[in-house]
């Protein structure tokens, strides 16, 4: 939390001698505007309207839909108006989310402040305060600003929100600094920062920096700048279809200008040319592409996973790095004692009656709540009257409660405090070597995976104490060692991600001991995990050895914004990176993350709001099959893909050439109607195969996806040519000498429709029973329509002989045996 203070923001003030006058306080405003941390007021709905506009795929469906209302066909242009609507609905979500993240983030700014202007102390909002200004903070009350503390008593800080450590922070006035320097560094001991709160005492603040400059400000700018960018798929899907339309829109142009040339009129050239339109215009990918997100959110809501961003289905199949939390994702999140060492004279139930003593009575954190669950079950219950009681903070990383107890073993009034091994042994009477054993009696436990604090109690002279907390002469009163049980599957999942090439970096704050012993009851790094600190993490980076990363497993001793850093490191090295997070700290880490991924359980609003997707269950495990959905759905959307090229381009080939080679117009309206019907359920619901078990085959390597490779896209190419030759063929056969245009006719689109049945199967091989269900249709569609008279004379066909579907199924079985 070291920040640098310029000092020409002061105005020349940094003691707690003076505020600004009203016309200093103007002039700063100008300067440096006002402290609006986070917008005021409701963002207009017009705002949401603009953001949605932005989106081409709603235009392109929108336009494509008023081209077929154009053309009379009602249907289909309904089906891709009401596939608007979801994607208007995702956009308007997402600004809602945003909106209420920002809400959740107000929720812990000050909305007055207490200031000197002009020699008098003044009420004014918390807007209106600028750099320079001298303001003045009550216990319970959050800081305006961030700024320099240059007055006040033992001070107690609550900054959860920027740090995520539920403990208080102490905090001490700055006396002086260099005045020669244009800026200083101020370690984070002097700082009072927007967004925290004082706990204790009374704090004067020389503020410095205001507004978006805050680190809270930051933050909330990150939140409300969630990223907007099309992922690598929409962009892919877009540059698609726009080629394909560009090119539908010049064939029709020429298929139109060549058939009046032929002498066919108006009439035939204008029914060819719409004809054609409606077969080449892509309408279908987008709209498959919509619906498969849509079904992914389903099914990773059905695995404990809520998405808020439908793309999220598409990058949580592509991750290739997972940086996850360890207290609640990969172990329980709840500490239950296990061991009690009691030192000296002390048995175990006056190790543990200390330790409750030391303890918060609401059981204020994991630790606290495990001592007196311990404690009720062993029928330990002391009774105490508190005196005083000094927090944990991170500078003295120990508790102290000052009580005086009547029916307590001990007596009178005494000290209990727990801490750190290290923190309370220095505050013992122990000698050099009993503190040696202790700290190799509790590095065997933390070696094991056990979290492990010690207890003190010192007994006090009531009539001669004089307050405060007593730092020496304590009676070491033993160890206390907890477990943070591992959760079930974890091992398994850390297993899957290794064999499927998914790197998985532990990232905590515990111990390296501790961190090492969980990593490899879980298997992660094999036999020997690679640990290192968050501090030696921060050193390689500085000296540009990002590449040192590579082989690291676990980051311990690590804080939130040293998680920022590690997945910015990982992207720089190609990683598709999924991030864990639960608190408002976690922010910038979940929001630079491709997949932020928030605790439902544990994680607090503004975490969840700015996740892409939110666990329900908390669980590693449930991460791992989201990224099982996520590549399913990813291979699902890829065969839907496939069959709907190789079927479209025979269909387009077909309906452009033999027209512009002086034949009669091969497929009418009516024709493309009957064939749509049987592509778009095909492609919607054919390729829907599900996930049935959570291993994973090896994501693309880099950040850059490729959606079909070069032998995707040369086998996609041949099936297309063959099939479009086979067409052709049919075609030219049973039109003969006689130009017999019906039966022509009826033979090309038998051997489409047969194809299509076969592309189906050897593309889905039939394991679902949508496939199964699909191709069965598309053939008794075809035959009903073809082989029927009445029907098939309504549809301008004439049935077709035994040889003809004989070469039909010959055909559909040549273009399908290789797919498959």
């Amino acid at each position: 939390m070291t920040r640098s203070l310029p000092l020409d923001r002061l105005c020349g003030r940094l003691t707690e001698a003076g505020g600004l006058s009203r016309a200093q306080a103007e002039e700063q405003l100008r300067r440096f505007g006002r402290n609006t941390i986070t917008e005021l007021g409701e963002r207009p709905w017009w705002t949401a309207v603009r953001d949605t506009a932005r989106d081409p795929m709603i235009w392109f469906l929108v336009g494509t839909g008023v081209l077929y209302a154009s053309l009379g066909d009602l249907v289909e242009a309904g089906t891709l108006l009401v596939a608007v609507l979801p994607l208007i609905g995702m956009d308007v979500v997402l600004h809602w989310r945003t909106q209420a993240s920002t809400e959740g983030l107000r929720s812990h700014l000050a909305a007055t402040a207490t200031v000197l202007r002009d020699g008098v102390r003044t009420a004014i909002p918390a807007v209106d305060v600028v750099p320079g200004d001298l303001a003045f903070v009550e216990a319970g009350e959050a800081f305006p600003a961030d700024g320099v503390i240059v007055g006040g008593h033992r001070l107690q800080v609550e900054e959860s929100a920027l740090t995520g450590e539920s403990y208080p922070v102490r905090k001490r006035p700055l006396a002086t600094i260099p005045t020669n320097d244009a800026e200083v560094a101020v370690d984070g001991g002097h700082w009072g920062m927007a967004g925290t709160r004082l706990l204790t005492g009374r704090a004067s603040l020389r503020v410095a920096f205001t507004g978006g400059e805050t680190r809270y400000g930051e933050i909330v700018r990150t939140a409300r700048g969630g990223s907007r960018e099309r992922t690598p798929l929409q962009t892919a899907i877009a540059g698609l279809v726009s080629v394909l339309v560009v090119a539908a829109i010049v064939a029709c142009a020429t298929l139109a200008i060549v058939r009046l040339r032929q002498g066919y009129g108006w009439l035939d050239a204008v029914v060819s040319a719409l004809t054609l339109a409606v077969a080449a215009l892509p309408e279908e990918f987008p709209v498959v592409f919509t619906f498969f997100l849509g079904v992914g959110v389903y099914r990773l809501a059905r695995r404990q996973a809520l998405v808020r961003r439908a793309v999220s289905v598409e990058n949580i199949g592509r991750v290739s790095c997972i940086c996850s939390d360890k207290t609640g994702t990969i172990t329980e999140g709840r500490l239950r004692l296990t061991h009690l060492v009691p030192a000296g004279d002390c048995d175990e139930l006056r190790l543990l009656e200390i330790a409750v003593i030391a303890s918060r009575p609401d059981g204020g954190d994991l630790l606290d709540h495990a001592i007196q669950h311990a404690a009720t079950g062993r029928g330990v219950m002391p009774a105490v009257e508190d005196i005083e009681r000094l927090p944990f903070t991170e500078d003295t990383r120990r508790e102290t409660a000052i009580v005086r107890a009547t029916r307590t073993p001990v007596g009178g009034v005494f000290a209990a405090s727990k801490g750190a091994l290290e923190v309370i042994l220095d505050m013992t009477r122990l000698d050099a070597a009993e503190r040696a054993r202790w700290n190799d009696r509790a590095r065997a436990f933390a070696s094991e995976g056990h979290k492990v604090i010690a207890c003190a109690w010192q007994p006090l002279d009531a009539e001669h104490w004089p307050g405060g907390e007593p730092h020496h002469g304590y009676h070491f009163a033993g160890l206390l060692c907890f477990e943070d049980p591992v959760r079930e599957g974890v091992a398994g999942a850390i297993a899957v991600c290794r064999q499927a090439g998914i790197r998985t970096i532990m990232v905590t704050g515990d111990h390296p001991l501790t961190a090492r012993a969980v990593a490899d009851a879980i298997g992660l790094g094999g036999s020997a995990p690679a640990v290192i600190t968050a501090d030696e993490m921060e050193r390689r980076l500085a000296s540009g050895a990002d590449g040192d990363l590579d082989t690291v497993d676990v980051v311990a001793r690590a804080v939130p914004l040293q998680k920022l850093h590690l997945v910015q490191a990982l992207q720089r090295r190609g990683h598709i990176v999924a991030v864990t997070g639960d608190g408002v700290n976690d922010v910038p880490a979940l929001q630079a993350a491709d997949v932020g991924i928030a605790m439902g359980e544990h994680g607090t609003r503004s975490a969840r709001e700015v996740a892409s997707i939110v666990l329900r269950d908390d669980n590693f495990r449930t991460i791992v099959r989201a990224i099982a959905e996520g590549r399913q759905l990813f291979r699902n959307l890829q065969l839907s893909f496939a069959y709907l090229l190789m079927i479209h381009m025979p269909l387009v080939i077909t309906a452009a050439v033999i027209p512009l080679a002086g034949y009669p117009v091969l497929y009418l309206p009516i024709h493309i109607v009957w064939l749509e019907l049987i592509i778009h359920p095909t492609a919607l619901l054919g390729f829907q195969d599900l996930a049935t078990t959570e291993r994973l085959a090896p994501a693309a390597p880099g950040r850059v996806a490729r959606f079909f490779s070069n032998a995707d896209w040369l086998r996609i190419v041949l099936v297309g040519a063959a099939v479009t030759v086979m067409v052709t063929a049919g075609y030219a056969r049973s039109l003969g000498g006689e130009h017999n245009v019906e039966h022509a006719r009826a033979m090309a689109l038998a051997v489409l429709t047969m194809t299509s049945a076969a592309l189906t199967a050897a593309l889905s091989q039939l394991r679902t029973r949508g496939a199964r269900g699909l191709a069965a249709a598309t053939v008794g569609l075809s035959l009903g329509l073809i082989q029927i008279p009445d029907l098939s004379r309504l549809l301008h066909m004439a049935p077709l002989h035994a040889d003809d579907w004989g070469m039909a199924v010959a055909a559909a079985m040549l273009t399908g045996l290789p797919v498959l």
